[in-house]
């Protein structure tokens, strides 16, 4: 849940018309009228608790919430009353609708919460995901789904036994840029494509949970690089079947003594696509380029940001308006939901992701190539 891509333009973008956003989201006709009211017979909205209130719930899932059209924020869920009143004065929450982390069980008795995201650090990512799906609410995790293949698996088992839908907070399947990649490889307009590259990374300034392997389940390559996996695995439709990995020497030992300061990843995929990519906590970078043999697309910059930056293809640039991401996704798991159908990115496509990840790791420990 990286939080660095604060948009500039966000209230300008935020007024691009609705039709123009379902035309580059790629939506069907159908999908897209779903999620829009209906002029006189305007639709329920589900009710999302968010459970933890840190920065990407402050930033942007709560500025999202007033953007969707299928879900509004009904409640939330914090360790700190004075964050829960201050959410509870901007969205008009009733007192029983702020919960703690003791007694977040009792949110199985509200009617007024259809779903709980969780947007706590990953490593808490499972007691809660696991807690509201025995309280019978419909779950959202945030990325990276949880610091263990064990615990994906265990919150996935979970979520199945208590008949409520699971997903993760994967945005940038919601928007238009990556949309247009899925397109591409889905028409096969450039090819099979088989060469990737990557480099998600920033310069972190100060002490954060991201750096405690306790709390982040390791460094860059589980925030940020996680990015470039899924973006390989969005351009192929396949999941590597081998990695090679090298942790590059830290130049801030003191600083990063507990997880990786950079690590370069090398993803093999079946059909012989690779993937070579770079993630850091200690330089610059968010790009990702991808080739096949009738063309290429490039996003040159900000390429998994909240607002994707310059992104050109062999045929020339592309330029699609930059609605929420984060309300798409919601508004894509209330649709979920109503209409019953599988959400796209789904708690097994997080475990899937924690196995890659995981083996990125045992390859830089033991500098061997390792199968996922």
């Amino acid at each position: 849940m990286n939080t660095l891509f604060l948009p500039s333009r966000r209230k300008f973008l935020c007024n691009v018309s609705l039709g123009t956003a379902a035309v580059a989201t790629g939506l069907g006709l159908a999908e897209y009228a779903r999620s829009q009211p209906t002029p006189g017979n305007p639709p329920k909205k589900l009710g999302i608790a968010l459970l933890g209130l840190g920065r990407y719930a402050t930033g942007e899932l709560g500025p999202a919430l007033k953007q969707t059209n299928l879900c509004r924020l009904t409640g939330v869920v914090s360790g700190h009353p004075e964050k829960a009143a201050h959410w509870a004065a901007e969205f008009n929450l009733p007192q029983k609708n702020l919960y703690n982390y003791d007694n977040f069980d009792s949110i199985a008795n509200n009617p007024d919460i259809d779903i709980v995201y969780v947007v706590t650090p990953p490593a808490l990512h499972p007691e809660y995901v696991i807690r509201a799906a025995k309280a019978g609410k419909h779950v959202i995790s945030e990325k990276p789904m949880a610091t263990s293949v064990a615990d994906c698996q265990a919150m996935i088992d979970a979520c199945k036994k208590a008949g409520v839908k699971f997903s993760i907070g994967y945005r940038m399947h919601f928007d238009p840029y990556a949309k247009e990649l899925m397109r591409l490889q889905r028409d096969g307009d450039f090819g099979t494509f088989t060469k990737m590259t990557g480099d998600f990374s920033f310069v972190m300034g100060r002490h954060e949970w991201r750096i405690e392997k306790k709390l982040g389940g390791g460094g860059p390559m589980m925030d940020l690089g996680i990015y470039i996996v899924q973006g390989a695995c969005m351009a192929t439709v396949q999941t590597p079947v081998a990695v090679t990995a090298h942790e590059e020497p830290k130049q801030r030992p003191d600083f990063f003594k507990e997880v990786e300061e950079t690590i370069d990843f090398h993803l093999e995929f079946p059909d012989g696509a690779v993937c070579d990519a770079v993630t850091s906590f200690n330089q610059s970078g968010s790009e990702f380029r991808v080739e096949g043999p009738k063309g290429w697309i490039d996003f040159q910059n900000s390429a998994f940001g909240y607002q994707v930056g310059d992104v050109v293809t062999s045929r020339g640039p592309l330029d699609y308006p930059h609605p929420y991401q984060q309300a798409l996704q919601m508004d894509d798991f209330a649709d979920c939901i109503i209409n019953n159908r599988q959400t796209p990115v789904p708690g097994e496509m997080g475990l899937r992701d924690m196995k890659i990840v995981t083996a990125v790791y045992e390859a830089a420990a033991t500098g061997k190539r390792v199968m996922v």
